[in-house]
């Protein structure tokens, strides 16, 4: 990486009339949340699976809120309550002052269910949650097609990973779960991501031939259902892709790809523009 990629990036950001922000888990990295690349990644971070012998796939499994709600919601819990003390890094901002300096129309798309954006003043209907979000909750089974706010307090037991407290359902009783989609998962109620895809596409249509910048962060391979989404929209006429992944920056000819995580590449963007 060199510094004519910070140089292409702000040019691209510069002359831009459309800015689409798309992220993955690495973007969270800069706030202090963990990167859960790999089992040791996500052992690290959580070592009471480790001792259990529980991988990331194995722990963010449906399967537990039907067997054991308390341990589901162990995890589950602790990510809430995690994600709600976690205060958004300097690159939030970054990002929202360029949209208004360069008077560029924006959305997020986002593989993430932190929430973040909302929590850093994004607007909330120009957000794209691709696996849904924490913040919200739904039956487990589901009884009724409801998606409803996560308003819930959880104390964990972080030696058996067990919450003290289970939400329920307010129509049937059983218990929710995060409107999340999991790993091996069947009952995800995906209809209110699916109104936030209606928004993107509409504005898709709307921004059509118009200069764009795509700035990627954190998005990985082992999930990569950002990353190929990032390339399609490179495929546009007049779009060029900024990619910012200290592990995994290649992107083909034509796009620009920064080897450094989220903040350190936004601001050494800052500093040209």
């Amino acid at each position: 990486m060199t510094q004519d990629g910070f140089q292409q990036a702000a040019e691209a950001i510069s002359t831009a009339q459309i800015m689409i922000i798309t992220c993955g888990a690495g973007m969270g990295v800069d706030s202090g949340l963990p990167d859960f690349r790999g089992d040791t990644g996500f052992w690290k971070a959580y070592p009471m699976y480790e001792r259990l012998g529980l991988s990331f796939v194995q722990a963010a499994n449906p399967e537990h809120f039907d067997r054991d709600p308390h341990f589901g919601w162990g995890f589950y819990g602790h990510r809430t309550e995690l994600y709600r003390r976690t205060i958004p890094h300097e690159g939030f901002k970054l990002l929202d002052e360029w949209r208004d300096r360069f008077e560029m129309d924006n959305f997020v798309v986002t593989s993430n269910v932190d929430g973040q954006f909302q929590k850093a003043d994004y607007p909330d209907d120009r957000i794209l949650e691709v696996h849904g979000s924490i913040h919200h909750l739904q039956c487990t089974t589901p009884c009724k097609n409801s998606i409803w706010d996560n308003t819930v307090s959880f104390d964990i037991d972080h030696a058996t990973m067990r919450a003290n407290h289970v939400p329920r359902c307010p129509h049937c009783g059983q218990t929710a779960r995060p409107n999340i989609l999991m790993f091996g998962d069947y009952g995800w109620l995906h209809h209110r991501t699916a109104q936030q895809e209606d928004r993107f596409q509409s504005f898709l249509q709307r921004s059509a031939g118009k200069k764009t910048v795509v700035i990627e962060m954190g998005a990985g391979t082992s999930v990569p259902t950002i990353r190929h989404l990032s390339e399609q929209l490179g495929q546009r006429g007049n779009t060029t892709v900024v990619r910012i992944n200290p592990r995994e920056a290649h992107i083909r000819a034509g796009h620009i790809g920064l080897s450094c995580g989220s903040v350190e590449a936004l601001k050494s963007i800052a500093d040209l523009l």
